[in-house]
């Protein structure tokens, strides 16, 4: 009996197909996701300190926050939209590959 994960895989991607997306597709979109918090938390103090005059803690605070919130969740909104076309992207190689894919 064949131990392999799937048998009809060739080449160098033996994994079986999965609509998990690889660990190193999920890391780039964990950073992505983080530099873009950090981006949009960056925008939103600047935003604030260019307004602000005096005591300014309480607003300054707000525009990190919010901008790192908005900008964080634009990418991960972005980023789930990549992993899933990667994932059709790759069932469709795969249906190529084994012969099933429209002419």
């Amino acid at each position: 009996m064949d131990d392999s994960p799937h048998p009809e895989a060739s080449g160098s991607d033996a994994r079986p197909l999965s609509a998990l997306p690889s660990v190193g597709v999920r890391v780039g979109a964990f950073v992505a996701i983080c530099l873009s918090g950090l981006a949009g938390a960056l925008i939103g103090y600047s935003l604030i300190s260019l307004q602000c005059e005096g005591d300014c803690g309480l607003p300054l605070g707000l525009g990190l926050l919010v901008g790192a919130v908005v900008a964080a969740g634009g990418m991960a909104i972005v980023a789930v939209l990549v992993m899933r076309a990667l994932g059709e992207w790759r069932e469709v190689e795969h249906r190529a590959a084994a012969g099933h894919a429209p002419q």
